[in-house]
């Protein structure tokens, strides 16, 4: 479709031409295609049925419009503009009408059924078997089997949360993007490391501005809030950060507890008691109430740790300004943490950051990657490939055999236009087809990191370091996989699941062996000292139960929302609420802070996304845990281990079951303990 740039299927995107004036006409043609495909499926008589003409016809039905709108919403997510959002929110409606509907077409339904009841559709096996079986249950879920009013208003549940969930997360990055703070006076910087008032200057030349401009972007908030010994200007900052969604014009208070209606309606109509269970279904947890009894679980077996946690930083802060115990404020925490560390362990990240300069950190995780996964990965130059702009890169990936199994962009540093945080997404799903033939897939990896100082690399933390090997995992299991069906291919897997590759990554930023491939100083080259290495790593579960907590918080205050939501309906301010069913998960200070519900854009974003779902980071972390044990035992560097984790595990995408997955890989059930010990909590009884 070369008239329809966004339709074009070339495996080099030409970014240049994606424009906002292009949006509407090309979705336009995209849904009309699909809907040609659709319909043309439903038109078969019922005695030509086959399972080429109805299921795999349905999988080709919308390839065009989904890889067209992924584009455009791609965009939005890096390059937002007013007429790019406005040409998005045109389409937004009808995409997700048009999405919504595809399961609840009772014709279409009808023929599925049939090919899947008949004797050739209950022969098929492997991939297809399953192929079948997920449609199938996708198609109940989204209220295939309901009567007709009902499904009319699945429908119109759905395409209402696409809007409130977009204009959700846009208030939040243009709430994030409307504060700065300039200050003119250097000496009111006091602590602040150098990359940080560098970065700052940097950005108030930016603006036309004289003295430090900082944001409320996590490069400029993190070390702000972390190092600054001015409290009065923390306490600024921090005000300004909670406000994010909290106030006019950005205020998102009247669309949470209506997304939260409109889910708990959708699950109602659907039989469910509420939309957690009619998330976590088909996932591993296999209800709502198993996976918050998992979270309880974690909380009370970190409560003690937690508590004492808290009671530390408490009596530190008053020894150390000789005033009396007592709650911290919420704008002391990270401040007071860091001065707790850096006196219980004499370590200070900062000291970190002059051996992860990106470039070594990325030709270091390649290095890792060849290693493990016998993988080979290069860059192509700036001018052989377009990019959405000029800091983003492009790079090839071939496997063991010299197959080119998939090429991706990276785009790490912060820009106004740009959401917050950090993700992998995917553009191409290519994989293996007729004849023993495999097409590339193509990926991209995103963060906002600290970017580079004028005449010096991009130096990161530690943390920074650990989201790069994240968000690579993510990207492995879509460009390693090997599934003929492409709904199933890579990270379309249990929400709950989709986590391990990542968060398995995250553990070879902790060994020294591998470290030393990519920690190493920007002007020397040389590796970390040891002495800092055991310092590191002696500090490495400093304050762990807390940050436990945080996690069991969000997850927590996420699925009590979508498992009591009734509770909640009409209120004028859900944060009272939203805060007392978590406030035994949060760190105690004067004034109490408010939980993160208003700007909580992983699980108020998108009409499903994370909703119901945040427990997975903590329920993955387990499985992470317990699987790098294999790597601990037979080698962190194994190409034996490292080759089954892509053949068991990141080549099989949804496949399978994912617990069936887990169980090929490590030939047992998940062990909890390897969290509880590699986070430093003593289990309890």
């Amino acid at each position: 479709m070369a008239s329809h740039p966004f339709l074009d299927e070339s495996f080099l995107i030409r970014w240049s031409q994606l424009t906002p004036e292009e949006v509407g006409p090309d979705i336009e043609a995209a849904l009309v295609q699909a809907d040609a495909a659709i319909t043309a499926i439903t038109a078969l008589a019922l005695d030509s049925l086959t399972y080429e003409n109805t299921f795999l016809a349905l999988e080709r039905a919308t390839e065009i419009l989904t890889s067209g709108w992924s584009k455009v919403t791609h965009l939005q997510s890096v390059a937002d503009s007013p007429a790019l959002r406005d040409a998005h929110n045109a389409m937004l409606p009808k995409v997700s009408a048009f999405y919504a509907k595809i399961p609840l077409n009772p014709e279409l339904w009808r023929r599925l059924r049939a090919v899947a009841e008949s004797p050739a559709g209950r022969a098929l096996t492997g991939i297809h078997r399953r192929f079948v079986d997920e449609t199938v249950a996708e198609f109940r879920q989204a209220g295939a089997d309901l009567p007709a009013d009902k499904r009319a208003r699945v429908e119109a549940v759905q395409s209402e949360l696409a809007q409130l969930t977009q204009k959700y997360s846009e208030n939040v990055l243009d709430a994030t993007n409307a504060w700065q703070l300039v200050v003119g006076d250097e000496a009111r910087l006091a602590g602040l490391p150098a990359h940080a008032l560098a970065g700052a200057k940097r950005s108030a030349e930016s603006k036309g501005a004289t003295g430090w401009r900082f944001t409320l972007h996590m490069p400029s908030q993190e070390p702000f809030m972390t190092y600054l010994e001015n409290d009065s200007l923390r306490q600024e900052m921090w005000t300004a950060a909670v406000a994010v969604g909290a106030a006019m014009p950005f205020d998102n208070t009247p669309l949470i507890t209506r997304i939260l209606a409109l889910r708990a309606e959708k699950a109602e109509l659907l039989g469910k008691a509420h939309f957690a269970d009619l998330v976590t279904e088909r996932r591993m947890a296999k209800s709502g109430g198993r996976a918050l009894a998992f979270l309880e679980d974690m909380q009370r077996r970190a409560a003690p740790a937690f508590a004492r946690e808290s009671r530390e930083l408490e009596e530190f802060k008053a020894g150390q300004t000789g005033l009396p115990v007592g709650r911290l404020h919420p704008w002391e925490l990270a401040y007071w943490a860091e001065k707790l560390r850096q006196s219980s362990y004499a370590f200070d990240e900062e000291i970190l950051r002059p051996f992860f300069p990106m470039d070594r950190v990325i030709s270091g995780m390649f290095d890792l990657a060849s290693r493990v996964f016998g993988l080979r990965i290069t860059e192509r130059a700036a001018n052989e490939v377009e990019t959405w702009h000029p800091e983003v890169k492009f790079y090839d990936m071939h496997d063991a055999r010299g197959r080119h199994v998939g090429s991706f962009y990276a785009d790490w540093y912060p820009r106004e236009s740009k959401r917050g945080g950090a993700w992998m997404n995917y553009l191409i799903t290519g994989g293996p087809g007729p004849g023993g033939a495999r097409a590339p897939h193509l990926g991209l990896i995103c963060g906002n990191l600290t970017p580079p100082a004028s005449g010096r690399p991009a130096l990161l933390k530690h943390r920074e370091v650990e989201t790069i090997f994240h968000e690579f995992g993510h990207l492995l299991h879509h460009l390693l996989g090997e599934v003929e069906i492409k709904s199933l291919n890579g990270v379309n897997v249990a929400w709950d699941f989709v986590e391990l590759p990542s968060q398995i990554m995250e553990n070879w930023c902790w060994e020294r062996s591998s470290l030393d491939l990519f920690a190493r100083h920007h002007e020397t080259g040389a590796t970390i000292p040891e002495d800092i290495f055991q310092k590191m790593t002696a500090a490495k579960n400093f304050r762990s139960a807390s940050g436990t907590m945080r996690q069991v918080a969000l997850a927590k205050m996420d699925l009590v929302l979508h498992i009591r939501t009734k509770e909640f309906a009409g209120l004028a301010d859900i944060e009272p609420s939203a805060r007392g069913l978590v406030a035994d998960c949060l760190v105690p200070t004067e004034p109490p802070a408010p939980t993160v519900v208003k700007r909580f854009t992983h699980i108020f974003s998108d009409p499903v996304g994370y909703a119901a779902g945040y427990y997975s980071y903590k329920w993955a972390e387990v499985l992470d845990a317990d699987a790098f044990t294999r790597f601990r035992e037979e080698g962190v560097f194994s190409a034996k281990v490292g080759a089954e984790f892509v053949e068991k595990i990141l080549s099989r995408g949804n496949s399978a079951d994912a617990a069936e997955l887990y169980r090929s890989f490590m030939g047992r059930e998940p062990d909890l303990n390897a969290l509880l010990k590699r986070s430093g909590l003593v289990t309890t009884a």
